[in-house]
């Protein structure tokens, strides 16, 4: 059986690589996904902020891919925590908005999944 320090390693791993995906994909996002997404217009501050968000999430993964090679047990605690708490409330943000909105969103749906 794994130990409890392989298994949060390669969760740690796992989360970076999403994160450094989601971070080069918010990044490149083209103006018509975005537009499409955005059911039919285009708005240049939600472009900018998917583009802030996903240097966040490539700071996020970067930091991740390196926390693998800490020793410190209770830093990487601290992070596990910091980590559950930053994604409990991006689903209740999520939830918040879909239910608080006219328009159904699918997007929403698929994040919070």
């Amino acid at each position: 059986m794994e130990d409890a320090r392989q298994q949060l390693d390669r969760l740690f791993g796992f989360d970076s690589v999403a994160s450094l995906i989601f971070g080069v994909l918010s990044i490149l996002a083209p103006h018509g996904l975005l537009k499409q997404l955005g059911g039919g217009f285009y708005n240049h501050d939600v472009h900018e902020l998917l583009r802030l968000y996903g240097c966040l999430r490539l700071a996020c993964g970067w930091i991740l891919w390196h926390l693998r090679n800490v020793d410190d047990g209770r830093f990487r605690k601290a992070v596990c925590e910091a980590l559950c708490v930053c994604y409990v409330l991006q689903i209740i943000a999520l939830i918040r908005a879909q239910l608080t909105n006219d328009r159904y969103s699918w997007c929403n749906w698929l994040a919070i999944i």
